[in-house]
């Protein structure tokens, strides 16, 4: 093999990442690992068939271009305010204690201050690629923890940007007059900030208009952007890293975004292969033992420490328990920023290869573990709930019902778009609705015609006790999960309730279980939506393309 070069080793050097990729698939593995895996498997540690050369680099910081552009692209601020206060809290809060903690631990272990500093903030950015793709498998982004996960992951996405342009503006030596030096800085600073933004206004929406009539001119010209401002930024004393960022952001409020990030997303995938080939090869394992110990310290503080620090948050804003759990669980990693972080520090000469090493490894560790963690969630949750209920702090939450609260003709728990849509019709129609919902953002924000919003659980065993089942003519379930309907239905049965239940279920297995356990009515949204549409989309083909827009009907 040491004689193949060119062409020839990396098609070999492709083949194995191949097959190791197809390997991680199967052990529902992100591709990050394995590509690491095959950079330390080719690298000097390994079969030293390659070093980081200038090509591959050059390959490395082309993903990384294109990664940071796409983070800027779909940058979605009204994400954050949609899941309120908590994103926030939660991404800031998380990002505060888990670098003060990690610190510590660092120093503890005899690191100098600035290895701790770097290592400590490494351990706080969790990856946003990662947990979006396995929350979309889990169908949970919809979900409460889902939305609040994606939420602050987005806070931690600018976080990490800050820390790099920090860590680029004021990395290098100084001059003499650090005044001087810093004025600089903030004037190059405002001076990128006020070229992109003249570009947002009088260029790029020209340009993008005349480029996006053909789709692959489109893709050259995404790319072409993003690295010249990456290099742009470069040149002027940050990162490229930045410089790609704040191309992308340039670009999120076009309506050419979504085909340009749909495009360049393979792209993405197939550059960023190198970074990690690069970040394996140039993995140094001198003193593997005390690498191994220190990672292994560094993994489970990751693991377990990270989860515990939101749940800690969430329930001191009084989210339940299980919401903190699982939107917790989805920081149990190190992300691929950190490693970029870490490879940044390397450049800057403000730490050592040993040290992106054993970033690396910590990586290699909590990205493996943790996605099994996010994949059997509710279960770990099932055997740690006993534990965990002494953080509960919703009850403060629930309050006696009063008034026409207890007249209620229809009780139903969820307010997210299915159940809202069913609270509006409801509450239109004359029924007195009372909405249960366990978001409560969501109960602050709820006015509707005749619907009367309080916080609470399905799961919530207890809040049956304080609900008035025996006005409600029926009981309606908008909540997905097979195993919370049929716990409803049993407390329900428990309270003796005499009134007809409809549960809802995403599939024909779950349909079939709820409808074996007992329920009057199985709700399916997609076959309802489904049969809606057809109804009009009948009504549309019927009228045969004729008659005037106002005969038209409208969904």
């Amino acid at each position: 093999m040491t004689e193949l070069h060119g062409f020839a080793l990396t098609a070999v050097i492709l083949a194995i990442s191949a097959f190791v990729g197809l390997l991680a698939v199967r052990l529902r593995q992100p591709l990050i690992v394995a590509f690491i895996g095959v950079g330390i498997l080719v690298g000097p540690t390994g079969f030293g068939w390659v070093e980081a050369d200038g090509t591959i680099e050059l390959l490395a910081r082309m993903g990384i271009a294109i990664l940071l552009f796409l983070v800027g692209l779909r940058l979605d601020l009204h994400l954050i305010r949609t899941t309120g206060p908590i994103a926030l809290a939660t991404g800031l809060g998380q990002v505060l204690f888990t670098s003060v903690i990690g610190y510590l631990i660092a120093i503890g272990l005899g690191m100098d201050t600035v290895t701790a500093l770097y290592v400590a903030v490494a351990l706080t950015f969790s990856s946003t690629i990662i947990i979006v793709k396995l929350l979309s498998d889990k169908r949970e982004l919809e979900q409460l923890h889902g939305r609040i996960a994606v939420g602050f992951l987005i806070v931690q996405d600018i976080v990490v940007v800050l820390v790099m342009i920090a860590l680029t503006a004021f990395g290098r030596k100084a001059g003499e007059n650090l005044a001087v030096d810093v004025a600089l800085v903030f004037a190059k600073g405002l001076g990128l900030l006020a070229g992109v933004a003249l570009l947002m206004r009088y260029v790029l929406p020209k340009v993008l208009h005349q480029v996006a009539r053909s789709q692959e001119l489109l893709l050259l010209f995404g790319v072409a952007y993003a690295v010249s401002v990456a290099a742009l930024s470069d040149w002027m004393g940050f990162s490229s890293e930045v410089g790609a960022f704040l191309a992308g952001v340039s670009l999120a409020t076009t309506p050419y975004r979504d085909a340009l990030g749909a495009r360049l997303v393979s792209l993405r995938d197939f550059l960023l292969l190198f970074f990690f080939l690069e970040l394996g090869a140039r993995l140094e394992f001198s003193d593997a033992s005390r690498q191994l110990t220190d990672a292994a310290i560094f993994s489970v503080f990751v693991l377990v420490g990270n989860p515990l620090i939101v749940v800690l948050i969430m329930a001191a804003m009084h989210y339940p328990v299980r919401v903190g759990f699982l939107a917790g669980l989805t920081v149990a990693q190190i992300s691929e920023f950190s490693l970029i972080l870490a490879a940044l520090g390397l450049s800057l000469g403000h730490i050592t290869g040993a040290t992106v090493s054993l970033i690396t490894v910590v990586g290699l560790i909590t990205i493996g573990g943790s996605t099994y963690l996010i994949l059997y969630s509710h279960r770990i949750y099932a055997r740690l709930e006993r534990w965990l209920s002494v953080l509960e702090r919703t009850d403060g939450r629930k309050r006696d019902l009063h008034g026409h609260e207890k007249e209620a003709d229809v009780i139903l728990y969820g307010l997210g778009r299915f159940g809202g849509a069913i609270a509006d019709q409801l509450g239109k129609t004359g029924h007195r609705v009372l909405a249960v919902d366990f978001d409560p953002h969501r109960v602050a924000r709820s006015e509707r015609e005749g619907v009367t919003a309080m916080y609470g659980s399905a799961e919530d065993m207890h809040l049956l006790e304080n609900l008035p089942l025996s006005h409600a003519r029926c009981v309606i379930s908008t909540v997905p999960l097979a195993e919370t309907s049929k716990a409803l239905l049993h407390g329900l049965r428990h309270h003796d309730y005499r009134g007809k239940v409809a549960l809802t279920a995403h599939s024909e297995r779950d349909a079939e279980q709820l409808a074996a356990v007992g329920a009057d009515l199985i709700l399916r949204p997609y076959p309802l939506a489904a049969m809606a549409a057809d109804e009009v989309l009948d009504q549309l083909l019927g009228d045969g393309g004729e008659g005037s827009d106002s005969d038209r009907p409208h969904p």
